[in-house]
């Protein structure tokens, strides 16, 4: 059963491929603000997936993030999500990014929705099929 106060752990090392420079979002060797949008979502959905009925998933709709300190190449993050509300299908996560030293690189909130799986894709491939 899906309660507030889940919690979900998730750690990547940061490489190349994680860089501002490397995903267009800046110039710099460090870890980029859309990688870290990704880690949380990731950490979010993953903490809460096995709690999903039987074809349904969820999606993300809301972001509010701060990236407070740089993440240089070869150092490990974590991130830590916390189911804080449930409104029906809408779900609330606290989320909470730290290097390997301790430091809060990132922190914010996310916001998740429960769908049915098979009929959300069906209704974004219409919208293709439509044009």
């Amino acid at each position: 059963m899906m309660e507030i106060g889940i919690k979900f752990k998730s750690e990547l090392k940061v490489t190349e491929a994680d860089t501002a420079v490397s995903v267009g979002s800046g110039t710099l060797r460090v870890l980029a603000t859309p990688v870290v949008i990704t880690l949380i979502e990731k950490t979010a959905w993953k903490s809460i997936d096995r709690y999903m009925d039987n074809g349904c998933c969820t999606v993300g709709t809301a972001l509010d993030i701060e990236h407070l300190a740089p993440t240089p190449v070869g150092m490990t993050v974590t991130c830590e999500t916390t189911l804080t509300a449930v409104d029906g299908r809408r779900l609330v996560f606290q989320a909470e990014v730290n290097d390997a030293d301790g430091l809060t690189i990132a922190k914010g909130t996310h916001t998740r929705f429960i769908v049915d799986g098979n009929r959300f894709q069906e209704k974004a491939d219409k919208l293709l099929n439509d044009k």
